[in-house]
């Protein structure tokens, strides 16, 4: 039975409760942990959970943590957590920089934890068995694809004092939105390799963009178009792959079953692919709860959790990337950006564009 800390309480701090209490017999929360006593304990009183209090370090016997924080506080509380000993498991994005991973990056080596990050789209029966799909090459190669997290904030979304900035939030849809289904793009079509990217600030008012749009090659040539929106109206989440044999479509909001899965076969391939795509995980949707399982599985077999701080790095990498290109009006290509380099430190790097306008 793994003893869990929950450190943050505000509304994905729900999902992560939800998805232990299904792990009941498993994993017991036994903190509820928030800088707001009083969220806190209104926490712990509605998830049943015997310990509130205001700092990681007022508690103790505790082997998993659950980081639900805003994200400019995560590495820090994942040293703390990894300080103790646990195993520890961080919403996303993981970190408003790339110096601050490769920071947590090296204390995750010199301690006996690790850090999983929350990339619950990948634990999904259909996702999974797109993957193998992908690395059986069953479909053919993927030649390209399609990424669009098309979301909709309005100004009381953005009315949260941590919201669109890059000095506690990382960035806008790119950082905050759209990164699960990137983290997704890349769990399918390996490592990119080069990014041509557009952001702007076309009507919130906030210090980060609103949209961002990006052109990705990646190292085994599939070629992908990425958007990033918070001004959508009408709001999906959606996925393409376009196989030699076959297409595969992914449309959902913030999960997904396997009924949101469309599979097209190309002429004289409808049997083939009909019978692969059959094949395989079923059944499981895409959730917190999935991730979690996982982790425990592995904390079961002595192995490093889903998803790993180095894969988490990857994304994040080519969300700073796409920063980069944006920023500056040049492609960037995978390992450009070095430690020396602004966007290794800030999103924006030096500023924004329209920083400098204000």
């Amino acid at each position: 039975m793994y003893r869990v800390a929950i450190v943050g309480t505000g509304g994905i701090a729900n999902a992560h409760a939800e998805a232990l209490q299904k792990a009941s017999d498993r994993a017991k929360v036994v903190a509820a942990i928030d800088v707001d006593r009083d969220r806190a304990e209104a926490f712990a009183k509605q998830w049943s959970i015997p310990t509130a209090a205001t700092a990681l370090a007022d508690v103790e016997g505790y082997d998993l943590v659950h980081i639900c924080t805003p994200p400019g506080s995560h590495v820090e509380l994942a040293e703390q957590a990894l300080a103790a000993g646990a195993t520890v498991v961080v919403e996303k994005p993981i970190a408003t920089s790339l110096a601050a991973v490769d920071r947590l990056l090296a204390v995750e080596a010199e301690s006996q934890g690790s850090v999983a990050v929350v990339s619950q789209h990948r634990f999904g029966s259909g996702a999974e068995r797109l993957r193998r799909i992908v690395v059986e090459e069953t479909f053919g190669r993927p030649l390209i694809a399609t990424c669009h997290t098309e979301w909709y904030r309005d100004a009381a979304y953005f009315a949260v004092p941590w919201r669109g900035s890059f000095e506690i939030e990382g960035g806008g849809p790119t950082m905050g939105h759209g990164i699960h289904q990137m983290d997704l793009l890349l769990a399918m079509l390996g490592d990119w390799q080069e990014v041509t990217a557009l952001a702007a600030r076309t009507s919130r008012d906030t210090g980060t963009e609103d949209v961002s749009m990006a052109m990705i090659r990646f190292a085994s040539g599939a070629l992908s178009s990425v958007v990033n929106s918070v001004v959508s109206p009408r709001e999906v989440s959606h996925l393409r792959f376009d196989f030699e044999q076959a297409t595969v479509e992914l449309d959902h909001l913030y999960g997904y079953t396997d009924d949101d899965f469309t599979v097209t076969a190309a002429p004289g391939f409808e049997d083939q692919v009909a019978a692969a795509w059959a094949e395989g995980p079923q059944g499981r949707p895409s959730s917190h709860h999935a991730q979690v399982v996982a982790v425990l599985d592995a904390l079961d077999n002595k192995t490093v959790p889903p998803v790993s701080l180095r894969e988490a790095r990857n994304t994040l990498e080519l969300v700073a990337a796409i920063y980069r290109s944006a920023f500056t009006a040049r492609p960037v290509f995978h390992g450009d950006i070095t430690p020396e380099d602004p966007f290794a430190h800030r999103m924006d790097g030096p500023g924004a564009p329209w920083a400098t306008q204000n």
